[in-house]
């Protein structure tokens, strides 16, 4: 199984190169928000846990996420692999996975970070909020408090995979296609090993 974490920045591109991953290799799309809207309206025991802390206005504790995750993979056991997307967030969310995926036999295989510069991110985000509808795009101020968020909670995560020598990153500009590419080209790669 080829488990992969796609990390980047608001705007680096991570939905519609989500898309083109999952749509060449077969992965199951693995949103922590869609997992949880799931759970929720299907009304399973971890939906209720976790809408008690939603309509608190709480975060939804990470062992009950991870418990999402387990009925995920447990009901996909015959996919080549997921891609893991908002999700971990923090160091600790990231050892919760791991000890989960290594229970399962199916360690995180590698985290591609997209990398972006922060004026090409406001200028996507720009963009995209002209046209979204998405208030949290529209705000100059705004979105580089977002920007700034990611790197100073995310970075730890980069770090903690990056001890398991697990991280690669990947220039984020450029067409679609040619970021799709050296996406691709390094997937590929760790799949071929990974196979030996």
């Amino acid at each position: 199984m080829f488990n992969l974490i796609l990390f980047g920045p608001p705007g680096s591109g991570k939905g519609t190169q989500s898309e083109k991953l999952i749509a060449r290799y077969g992965l199951k799309h693995l949103s922590t928000g869609d997992l949880l809207r799931s759970e929720i309206n299907a009304n399973t025991p971890l939906g209720i846990e976790a809408r008690k802390f939603m309509d608190k206005g709480q975060l939804v504790p990470d062992e009950v996420v991870i418990g999402m995750i387990s009925s995920a993979l447990d009901e996909n056991k015959n996919i080549p692999g997921f891609l893991f997307d908002g999700f971990p967030r923090t160091p600790a969310q990231a050892e919760a996975l791991d000890k989960l995926l290594d229970f399962k036999k199916a360690p995180v295989s590698v985290m591609l970070a997209l990398e972006v510069s922060e004026e090409e991110l406001v200028k996507r985000l720009i963009i995209r909020g002209e046209t979204s509808g998405r208030s949290d795009d529209t705000n100059e101020m705004v979105i580089r408090a977002r920007i700034a968020e990611y790197h100073n909670k995310t970075a730890a995560v980069a770090d903690y995979y990056r001890q398991f020598n697990k991280v690669v990153m990947i220039q984020g500009e450029g067409t679609v296609t040619e970021i799709f590419n050296r996406l691709a080209e390094e997937i590929d790669r760790r799949m071929a090993t990974q196979v030996q």
